[in-house]
């Protein structure tokens, strides 16, 4: 097993009076050649936006953009004609494909909302634009992983054009368990997003990062109660890229 460990201090730092933002890969102003992807997974940013602000309209494409709010409720407008609101327990995800236009804010006036925005490089360019969300607090599992994004249209959470998993691990303190990738040749980026978790020989406290490859499993166990993401991804970038 192959790993590449990034302490949640080591991260980019962008504060713009009413975004703050950290980039655990190179994004915007913040380049490092040693932390430009993990496989396909291009971008990880934790961000927090102030009360009322937010993105103003702006394009993307050939990507797929998943967001996880974590605190308050983000209001989402595209080009496509979708306007929605995300709240904590949802997760969304738009795949910008031949080119689509976009604007998040903060929905309300009187609070933060905090969310990470993950770009993932998908199987093909030119596909066809699309959004979704959907709830994921429903299928909360306790000492467990909860799958929250596939490539099955058909499976739980949402999909997208790439041969990923996204899994929320919940454990209270002492308890663990395998972790068994879907896919050979994957890896795995494992980010916690409170408490602490052991990984092989690594313990990871909260906004750590760890990527995991070159192994077909492993364990993960709570140091204290601990709420780990785990995006498994292909390792290999797509032709288009190479």
């Amino acid at each position: 097993m192959k790993t590449v460990y990034h302490k949640a201090d080591s991260r980019g730092h962008a504060n713009h009076g009413w975004l703050n933002s950290y980039h655990t890969f190179s994004f915007a102003n913040y380049q490092n050649r040693d932390r430009t992807n993990f496989g396909v997974l291009r971008v990880l940013n934790d961000d927090t936006v102030s009360q009322g602000m937010g993105f103003g309209t702006h394009p993307h494409r050939d990507m797929e953009i998943i967001s996880i709010p974590l605190e308050g409720d983000l209001e989402h407008k595209d080009s496509m004609g979708t306007t929605a609101v995300i709240k904590k327990g949802e997760i969304q995800v738009m795949s910008a494909g031949t080119g689509v236009k976009h604007s998040e804010y903060n929905k309300n006036k009187d609070e933060e909302v905090k969310f990470l925005q993950i770009w993932v490089f998908p199987r093909e360019l030119d596909l066809e634009p699309r959004y979704d969300q959907k709830s994921i607090k429903e299928g909360e599992k306790i000492n467990g992983f909860q799958q929250i994004l596939s490539p099955d249209k058909n499976d739980d959470g949402v999909w997208i054009h790439q041969d990923a998993w996204f899994n929320l691990a919940n454990f209270t303190k002492g308890n663990g368990k395998n972790y068994m990738l879907n896919k050979k040749g994957n890896g795995v980026y494992a980010f916690v997003l409170k408490g602490s978790a052991k990984i092989g020989d690594r313990v990871l406290n909260e906004r750590d990062g760890l990527g995991i490859w070159d192994t077909q499993s492993f364990n993960i166990e709570a140091v204290e109660d601990t709420e780990v993401l785990l995006m498994e991804v292909p390792m290999e970038l797509p032709s288009y890229l190479k």
